[in-house]
């Protein structure tokens, strides 16, 4: 099957490619420089693909945006979706907030009185108790803990 773009890297661009390929990248970014430096010894998309586990769609269309804009195509495009509520100032916050004593009444804090915590501290204008426990989960993620949350007692 024929190619339909061809990638055929300058030495400069291929010395460039390794180098990075040696420092940190992401995941995302080093499988765009090994799909280049594959595509630039000849292999096939198929061959590319099997060797670095994605499909042979995604090969063809590094090989595509390669064509259009040269090294710049291992940069990271802007992706969809609603930005995070909460910058890392406020996740501090929240999780000093959970680790702090309960509101009177109550024996712990639950996501939902973090959350509406939150809106009533003006930290955000609305955020949902969902959003909260991804938060606090996000801020435990230590393998060598037996319980879960930011503030495990006992």
């Amino acid at each position: 099957m024929e190619q339909r773009y061809l990638v055929c890297l300058t030495t400069a661009q291929r010395a460039e490619l390794e180098r990075r390929d040696a420092g940190s990248l992401t995941r995302r970014q080093r499988k765009r420089v090994h799909v280049l430096l594959r595509a630039d010894a000849g292999e096939t998309d198929a061959d590319i693909a099997d060797a670095l586990g994605t499909h042979v769609n995604t090969v063809a269309r590094i090989r595509r945006r390669f064509a259009a804009s040269g090294l710049d195509a291992l940069a990271e495009r802007p992706r969809s979706g609603v930005p995070a509520k909460l910058d890392g100032k406020a996740e501090a916050l929240l999780i000093a907030l959970a680790c702090s004593p309960a509101p009177d009444g109550y024996a712990r804090w639950s996501a939902r009185l973090l959350a509406n915590r939150l809106v009533e501290l003006e930290v955000v204008e609305s955020i949902s108790d969902d959003t909260v426990r991804r938060v606090l989960k996000k801020a435990t993620s230590s393998r060598g803990r037996r319980r879960a949350g930011a503030c495990p007692r006992g």
